[in-house]
């Protein structure tokens, strides 16, 4: 990036970065491309958006020239973060607004993405009751929801390690998963409780990929069709490393699964 006024170039590799960061945060591609937009008209300039599941495609150029330029992103891979997310779409309106200038935009820009996750301890204790709760809306006793309890923020902890080390997700989900399935089937071993089997099935509740099916629908609803089935084949792909690491976990136990 330059320190002087912005040109196409500047721009257009701006919103390129900016694109990639917001979709890879867990924004839908509606909203990546309203805030695109709404920060290309405030620099006097047009833009087209061509959006792939991997990457995407941003030209810009000014409205009565002939000649624009084009710049290619990798789409994120840092995972779902909502305080990106909303940090990033913040930025786009105090661009709009004209609070920021552009040299002041990409040093805010640089420091969201360097952001790391808030309060994990926190998400981790909130992961934990709300799956708690999951397992008390479908009839399960209180023994069973501490059981449930245990087996997510443990999983939940070793999620947040493995992810912050970068493996590869599918393994992540399929360990978090057996390990999880494993302490929740406690209640079955030790006769826990009265409802033990429900403590084991929603003792993984909480790795289901809600928001990438969330985001696809979105996508379908918007005609972004491509990536809409992007994401979810992804969503499909999680579902299926969870749903391999609860019977592997059901498998080694010698748990039945009827």
């Amino acid at each position: 990036m330059t320190t002087t006024e912005p040109d196409e170039r500047d721009i257009c590799r701006f919103l390129s970065q900016y694109g990639a960061e917001l979709l890879g945060s867990g924004a839908t591609c509606i909203r990546m491309e309203k805030n695109i937009g709404r920060i290309a008209r405030h620099y006097r300039h047009d833009a087209e958006i061509v959006i792939m599941p991997r990457h995407i495609h941003i030209t810009v150029w000014t409205p009565g020239r002939k000649d624009a330029v084009t710049a290619i992103s990798s789409i994120s891979q840092r995972g779902i973060n909502f305080n990106i997310n909303a940090l990033l779409s913040r930025l786009s309106w105090h661009i709009a607004d004209g609070k920021t200038d552009f040299q002041g935009a990409v040093k805010s820009f640089r420091h969201i993405i360097r952001c790391q996750k808030q309060y994990p301890w926190a998400i981790l204790a909130a992961v934990s009751v709300a799956n708690a709760s999951f397992c008390r809306l479908f009839g399960g006793d209180a023994i069973s929801m501490i059981v449930v309890a245990i087996a997510t923020g443990v999983g939940y902890y070793i999620k947040q390690l493995m992810l912050d080390h970068h493996i590869d997700i599918r393994f992540t989900f399929f360990m978090c998963a057996l390990i999880s399935a494993v302490l929740g089937s406690s209640g079955l071993l030790f006769t826990l409780g009265d409802t033990p089997r429900i403590a084991l099935a929603t003792s993984i509740l909480y790795l289901v990929p809600g928001i990438p099916f969330i985001n696809s629908f979105s996508d379908m609803l918007h005609k972004y069709y491509l990536c809409a089935l992007a994401r979810f084949a992804d969503a499909m792909v999680l579902t299926a490393c969870l749903s391999s690491g609860l019977c592997a976990a059901m498998l080694l136990l010698g748990i039945s699964m009827f």
